[in-house]
């Protein structure tokens, strides 16, 4: 603040309201420019405190555990966030690739702004453009009022296109363009309007592959895809397992009222054993209802056996095992015989019928996997 009316009460009501310095007129130019100089180092110290508490708080945020993969994960997203390039992030359904997003913007310079997002897969095709850049006042039918696309919402902020690869081939051709122009224009509109925003994509799609078959535009991967950044599949961290168990537990129960639970050490080394296809979104799931379904405070494996049925058809469980093929077959086979011998109230020959095959030949079967009659047992 400079001003040539100045007094001790005006400085400090000025320096309240948010100025650096006050200064008096008529200045010395040499000591202004220490002034601005020494303001803006102020900012610099200013943000680089605040980021070094948001990345001290990031590593115990949302990217649970301490495996390799999950390490290297963090170390790329540090690297990253703090630039302005655009980012490409890959991965299958339920690993994150979200939560990925938003530590980043969290982590980058435009923090302070918004993080928008945009799920391509769940916009009806007629309504993207309309969603991404917007429309002037009497555009729509259905609707007078003028929509801001939102492209324009994260002006100066980040713009996350999760499942880009749904988009159109029109869609992304406009895309391009504001890539290009760092500009849009709302439908219906001939106003140009400049834009200062971030975009960062994600899929679970292979777009070398979309690229051959021609649904993905290449000059669009080669804009978007400037760092490539994967998340890795919970199979690929299975050491990571325990931590989620005993993070998804503290919060389920926390944010139900329920009393704390636990999982024994059994349980835990089932659900490592398990393939997760749906990754920590699956997890977290399988968790929350055997948290919510059990009726005691300790979850062990024999309990979470026991209640089997309610979370996991039995075929479910040998396809989510580490087994080989040719245990696989086995246990199937031997699940089959035991559902087709209880169906027909265990006689041998109505069994063998059944599957099509000689009594003798279902003898041999159930001897080599050990069936037994529970009738005969009890």
């Amino acid at each position: 603040m400079i001003s040539g009316h100045g007094n001790i009460e005006t400085a400090v009501q000025t320096t309240k309201l948010g100025a650096y310095d006050f200064i008096s007129k008529p200045f010395d130019v040499e000591r202004l420019k220490l002034t601005i100089q020494n303001g803006l180092n102020y900012q610099k110290l200013i943000f680089e405190n605040e980021n070094m508490k948001r990345i001290m708080a990031f590593k115990d945020e949302i990217l649970i555990g301490s495996s390799e993969a999950i390490e290297k994960l963090r170390t790329n997203i540090l690297k990253v966030a703090p630039t302005s390039s655009r980012i490409l992030i890959t991965g299958e359904n339920g690993t994150g690739k979200e939560l990925v997003a938003k530590e980043i913007h969290k982590l980058s310079v435009r923090s302070s702004e918004l993080f928008v997002q945009m799920n391509c897969a769940a916009i009806p095709e007629d309504l993207i453009e309309i969603e991404l850049f917007g429309s002037v006042e009497g555009f729509l039918s259905y609707s007078t009022a003028k929509r801001t696309g939102k492209l324009q919402l994260a002006d100066r902020g980040t713009l996350f296109l999760d499942e880009i690869s749904d988009l159109s081939l029109e869609a992304q051709g406009k895309l391009i363009n504001v890539l290009n122009e760092n500009a849009i224009e709302p439908l219906g509109g001939n106003e140009t309007i400049n834009i200062d925003v971030r975009i960062i994509a994600s899929t679970n799609q292979n777009l070398n592959e979309l690229i051959e078959q021609g649904r993905f535009r290449e000059d669009l991967y080669h804009r978007i895809n400037v760092i490539t950044i994967n998340v890795p599949p919970l199979r690929e961290r299975r050491e990571d397992i325990p931590q989620f168990v005993e993070h998804f537990t503290e919060e389920i129960c926390t944010q139900n009222n329920l009393p704390s639970k636990k999982f024994t050490k059994s349980a835990v080394d089932y659900l490592c054993s398990l393939k997760w296809p749906g990754n920590v979104r699956e997890l977290k799931n399988t968790v929350e209802r055997l948290i919510i379904l059990s009726d005691s405070d300790v979850i062990d494996k024999n309990l979470l056996e026991e209640s089997e049925q309610k979370f996991f058809s039995e075929f479910d469980k040998f396809i989510n095992t580490d087994i080989s093929l040719h245990e696989f077959q086995d246990q199937t086979e031997k699940l089959f015989i035991e559902r087709k011998l209880k169906e027909n109230g265990w006689n041998i020959s109505k069994t063998a019928e059944a599957l099509n095959i000689q009594r003798s030949h279902l003898y041999t079967k159930i001897k080599q996997y050990n069936i037994e009659n529970p009738a005969k047992v009890n």
